[in-house]
């Protein structure tokens, strides 16, 4: 089922449980990828088995050295960032197939502000979007991060997709111009395709605003303050960054 963008506005919230798949019309472009709806039982929305098998694909050793050498950056620092992105296990995908995903309710507020869409209204229709994250509820983190963006494409799906960070590298949507792509809809396309396409995007990501320069100079909380932002020392970011790529140097 394809929906168009005023049908996606009006429709309720995807819910959990079973093979369902929300597919959304592109806004800005002809791409129209798909996102799931439940990270725990759904199996990848693909339209053949080699996109299935390119989804689930992993990075390879070949595939950090390639892009480490364009970007003229150790393969360990490449590492360092999946590291503190998306753990240890450093996976893009869910079991299924899906993006790992991170919704944030303040970069939706921003997205959908700089839409003109007003929001005071949304929290009663919509509550799962404005609500903590309820894990217990859906059964699992990546599931529960599924629904409140299904909510919130509910409300307006560029900005929620826009309000999501997407993949092994937590880009934000609203950097997807960063990334070199014409529109959220093809950024989050590229995103479901591969881990090697994730990667690609980070590549564009960092020369687009010159990050690249900080990881050659090991300059981490330079980069940690542009590529987390000012909350970076809460977290660490700079000092888990250094200690990651000290790691992975020695292997």
């Amino acid at each position: 089922m394809r929906l168009t963008a005023k049908q996606l506005r009006r429709c309720a919230p995807a819910t959990l449980g079973g093979a369902l798949a929300l597919l959304f019309a592109s806004m800005t472009t002809s791409t129209t990828p798909t996102v799931a709806a439940d990270t725990a039982t759904r199996q990848p929305a693909a339209t053949d088995s080699t996109a299935i098998s390119r989804r689930n694909l992993s990075l390879t050793d070949a595939d950090y050295e390639e892009v480490a050498t364009e970007l003229d950056i150790p393969v360990a620092a490449i590492r360092a960032v999946v590291d503190i992105e998306a753990g240890v296990k450093g996976d893009g995908f869910n079991p299924d197939g899906t993006p790992i995903i991170n919704f944030d309710l303040t970069m939706f507020r921003q997205a959908a502000r700089r839409r003109g869409i007003n929001l005071s209204n949304c929290s009663s229709k919509h509550p799962v979007v404005f609500q903590p994250l309820n894990r217990r509820k859906y059964g699992s983190v990546q599931a529960a991060q599924y629904a409140r963006l299904h909510a919130a494409m509910a409300i307006d799906s560029i900005a929620a997709l826009e309000g999501t960070f997407w993949g092994m590298f937590q880009i934000g949507g609203f950097n997807w111009k960063l990334c070199g792509c014409n529109s959220v809809n093809e950024f989050v396309s590229l995103m479901q395709t591969s881990e090697r396409e994730q990667l690609e995007l980070f590549a564009r990501f960092l020369r687009s605003r010159n990050l690249d320069r900080y990881i050659r100079d090991r300059q981490w909380a330079k980069f940690a303050l542009r590529y987390n932002g000012p909350g970076y020392k809460k977290m660490r970011y700079d000092a888990r960054m250094a200690a990651a790529f000290a790691k992975y140097s020695k292997e």
